[in-house]
């Protein structure tokens, strides 16, 4: 009893108000008949066969050859669940839940060796033509994502997405992907995630290719992300869409933040997190203005003239530029799995220079909110997924969003209660941010189909509906319980009538859990 008071207390002693974690009571709402189902993978994730028919290295396979100690495991993707070999069980699979769309993404260098179109791999081209002639066959949709992390070795060798001619080269396989598939594949991803390629990957050392050159690096290879992405989106509009139809946009990654505070400068640290993170590759291309938001400009300006730069770190767009970007995507791809508390930060952050630098903020969770994931980010907080459908809408105009990724992460087995519920308590969220708020959520994906190699954390974390055993030579898949809950929600397109918003026990033991009734700020009941 003490505890729980003091637990109260000390949220009371931030100036909060009381309002449910869960995002609002059980929805009786549905599911549009339109409404999109799909779950999604990664080439590199599950594909396994990693030098095999004609397939190069990339720079997850250099990676982990040339640091072997960076998965908490020491594992490789070099097999993974073996997709390559396996193509048919997962469409089979796909089939088994009932969703409407499949979201897979194409190796790029299973498809150009080299990285240029000089030289196309023909094994390539079948295999993905192979897996989507077996999605057809059950009347599956599939989404093609272009880019999802796995860049030739060789074009890192020359820069990566920091050589500015990477714009050529990736319009050059993105077309190669078009001339090849675009009669059947009418929805198109060109990045997923782009913050994760350029801040984790070229600005840390969380993500390949661990180039941790921060302060500048993120900045270039941003800049000349955007500038392909929109090369590939004209492309496409210009000569595929008049012949096949379809539709294309970007995949970004966002978590939500709440102020951890009540005062003026968390409030304003939450937007700013907003605006310098998902803003930063989205206000380029949906918002009305263009161009990168005016509060990272004006942060990273400032910031390099006070470390004497003799020019901003963050490029600059040209006007023709601006425009060229501005609009060149059909819908909004999110991927979300958890909420922060933010503060603005009161001295120097991070490294110096970097983005975290230049931003200066501060990101924590509350040790309360519910989570027993094998990711210890990954906590349960299913009103952010909400406010976060909430504030795109609003910024972005009523752009069309639809959630390419969403899901949990534990450590095995087949009786998995609490991916059961953070799906349902997600998915009632959702109903409510599409019937109250009318947020324009047209799909949403699972991640992920099955479980896969979990980049830094090797095969430790497990996301999948199937459970896969990495250790049979069939690499055996298996329906978890949430794929059961998944597929029931796709054929009634409502949630289990026993859901419970109140019910977070699968999270923690009955005795330890910490009240299903939180209190956040007073001004987030306002938004």
């Amino acid at each position: 009893m003490y505890s729980l008071l003091f637990y109260y207390a000390v949220l009371l002693s931030y100036g909060y108000a009381q309002s449910n974690l869960a995002g609002g009571g059980k929805s009786n709402y549905t599911f549009p008949k339109e409404f999109l189902f799909g779950v999604s993978t990664a080439a590199i994730q599950i594909e396994g066969a990693w030098n095999e028919d004609g397939k190069t290295e990339n720079i997850w396979d250099h990676l982990v050859r040339t640091n072997p100690n960076f998965t908490k495991d020491g594992s490789t993707p070099d097999v993974a669940a073996d997709s390559y070999h396996l193509y048919k069980r997962d469409a089979e699979m796909v089939h088994e839940l009932g969703v409407d769309i499949y979201r897979f993404s194409i190796s790029w260098p299973r498809i150009l060796p080299n990285g240029l179109a000089n030289k196309i791999n023909p094994s390539g081209i079948q295999y993905y033509k192979n897996l989507i002639n077996e999605l057809e066959k059950y009347n599956i949709t599939p989404m093609v994502t272009i880019y999802h992390w796995d860049l030739p070795q060789k074009l890192q060798d020359i820069g990566g997405w920091t050589n500015a001619h990477i714009v050529d080269y990736y319009t050059d396989y993105a077309n190669v992907l078009f001339e090849n598939f675009a009669d059947k594949v009418k929805y198109w991803v060109t990045f997923n995630e782009p913050m994760q390629t350029c801040l984790e990957g070229y600005g840390n050392t969380y993500r390949a290719p661990a180039l941790n050159r921060h302060g500048i690096a993120e900045y270039l290879c941003t800049h000349n992300l955007l500038k392909a992405h929109a090369s590939v989106y004209h492309l496409f509009a210009q000569q595929y869409r008049p012949l096949y139809g379809g539709k294309i946009g970007m995949s970004l990654d966002s978590n939500w933040a709440e102020p951890k505070t009540n005062s003026s400068k968390d409030r304003e640290a939450v937007e700013r997190y907003l605006q310098t993170h998902l803003g930063w590759y989205a206000h380029p291309v949906y918002s009305e203005e263009g161009n990168y938001p005016p509060e990272l400009i004006k942060l990273v300006d400032e910031k390099s003239r006070q470390q004497n730069y003799t020019r901003s770190r963050l490029p600059k767009f040209t006007e023709d530029e601006i425009a060229y970007i501005k609009g060149t995507a059909d819908f909004f791809g999110l991927n979300h799995y958890t909420t922060y508390l933010l503060s603005m930060a009161d001295g120097e952050v991070g490294d110096i220079p970097s983005h975290a630098n230049d931003v200066g903020i501060v990101r924590v969770q509350d040790p309360n909110w519910p989570s027993m994931s094998s990711s210890s980010w990954l906590k349960v907080v299913p009103f952010g997924f909400r406010r976060l459908l909430k504030w795109i809408t609003k910024t972005y105009k009523n752009v069309p969003i639809i959630v390419t990724e969403n899901g949990y992460a534990d450590y095995s087995g087949v009786n998995d209660k609490a991916r059961v519920s953070y799906y349902c308590h997600y998915l009632n969220s959702l109903l409510h941010a599409i019937h109250e708020d009318h947020s324009n959520v047209q799909g949403y994906f699972a991640w992920s189909l099955m479980d896969n190699w979990e980049w830094d954390d090797g095969y430790v974390s497990r996301f999948g509906l199937y459970l896969v055993d990495f250790d049979s030579p069939n690499k055996t898949r298996t329906p978890k319980d949430s794929a059961r809950l998944y597929s029931k929600v796709i054929s009634t397109r409502a949630l289990p009538e026993k859901y419970d918003p109140e019910d977070f026990t699968a999270f923690s033991s009955a005795s330890t859990l910490f009240p299903t009734t939180l209190l956040l700020p007073l001004y987030r009941l306002l938004i």
